[in-house]
């Protein structure tokens, strides 16, 4: 078998990871000239956990990530206001919890591809056409034939504008936008230590963490009704957050050029069916669950395993049925999670402020700590655990 993987993201990886120790021939084309660079850090557990373990990549993931002992709300003045204790949420799930920077995770996973894999920057996709029995995947001048064509190309898929139609139709918008760079600054470094900092704001808020190397991550997001994205990244930065205190004027002012910001809408993907003849989605792609659920990393690995195994055992057909009926219920449940949660993820009132301060204060009261935490942790799912004793059993 062949496989065109589209996207050389998290979830990208992952899958020609998965086909290729499987066997596939692979080809990922990747729009980006390059590896990017931006992103925040994550929390990288539950079944994208799994799926790296089953991967082999855990390893090279728990040496790039970060210790973090607190998630810190600070005031105007940065004075802590509340916090949560990261070895809560550890202890949680067991120690199955790594914070980790996006592109770290990347780097984790393009490591590990299997010396088979043709991995193609500067390709982004144009064309996908449907030959039946084979599918034809246009980068440009390069042309891929393949028996699948696998879409990982995130929220704003061009695979799935190319098969399935419009963003209209699927994207959901849930009136936010979020930010995040990369800058140096040893006084925010210090200040910040091993912990994650982040505003105790209204309708917007700014967090900082220590990079292993003296610099520091910054991750921005606010309301706003209005889903367009601003031409000048740095010069809205400034004027959205430049009102709040503490550390974030600095901080603004190290902000990079608009192309070395990561920016976007805090959006869903909602889709009838995930995949069309020969092409399927994966990750961001057909299933983004938001900013606001957590997990889509997470949930990119363990949908990219999924796939490729039920590719090494199906038919074609069968194995993007089985995978959409394993995923989409976990998908889902973040999904709606999310939605439910949206009012109270950034507050929008003292009194909203107020709660979440307080809820977080639970968190490090013995007995209520695990409970917060699981809450916040939200529903786990053991579907790559499963598949994983039902090849044992099968062998």
């Amino acid at each position: 078998m062949k496989a065109v993987v589209c996207g050389a993201g998290i979830t990208g990886l992952s899958a020609a990871v998965k086909l290729a120790q499987d066997g596939v021939e692979v080809v990922v084309l990747e729009r980006a000239p390059a590896p990017r660079e931006q992103g925040y850090m994550i929390d990288f557990f539950g079944a994208g956990f799994d799926a790296a373990e089953e991967l082999g990549v855990l390893p090279r993931i728990r040496e790039l990530a970060y210790r973090v002992d607190e998630a810190s709300l600070l005031d105007e003045q940065g004075r802590r206001r509340a916090g949560a204790r990261y070895t809560t949420f550890a202890r949680t799930m067991r120690d199955r919890l790594c914070g980790i920077m996006r592109p770290d995770l990347e780097r984790a996973l393009r490591e590990h591809l299997p010396s088979t894999v043709d991995l193609r920057f500067g390709a982004g996709v144009t064309a996908v056409e449907d030959l039946g029995d084979q599918v034809r995947v246009t980068a440009g001048d390069q042309v891929v034939e393949a028996d699948v064509a696998v879409g990982a190309d995130g929220i704003h898929s061009a695979v799935r504008r190319l098969v399935f139609g419009e963003d209209g139709g699927f994207l959901r918008y849930l009136g936010f936008h979020t930010a995040a760079f990369v800058f140096t600054d040893p006084e925010i470094h210090q200040a910040i230590g091993d912990r994650f900092c982040l505003t105790d704001t209204i309708g917007r808020q700014m967090g900082f963490y220590g990079l292993r190397d003296g610099r520091v991550a910054a991750f921005a997001v606010h309301r706003t009704d209005d889903p367009r994205l601003p031409e000048d990244v740095r010069e809205a930065l400034r004027q959205e957050y430049g009102s709040l205190g503490w550390l974030v004027p600095r901080a603004l002012r190290r902000c990079p050029p608009s192309g070395a910001v990561y920016y976007d809408q805090v959006a869903q993907i909602v889709m009838p069916r995930w995949s069309r003849g020969r092409v399927v989605l994966a990750g961001d792609a057909c299933s983004a669950v938001s900013l606001i659920a957590g997990q889509g990393a997470s949930l990119g690995v363990a949908g990219a395993f999924v796939l490729g195994e039920q590719l090494r055992n199906r038919p074609v057909a069968d194995a993007f049925a089985e995978y959409e009926r394993l995923m989409r219920p976990v998908v889902e449940e973040k999904q709606q999670v999310a939605r439910r949660s949206a009012r109270w993820f950034l507050p929008e009132s003292p009194l909203q402020l107020g709660i979440r301060r307080a809820a977080l204060r639970l968190a490090r009261v013995p007995v209520l700590d695990r409970y917060v935490a699981a809450v916040l942790a939200g529903k786990s799912t053991a579907v790559v655990t499963n598949l994983r004793r039902a090849a044992g059993a099968a062998r």
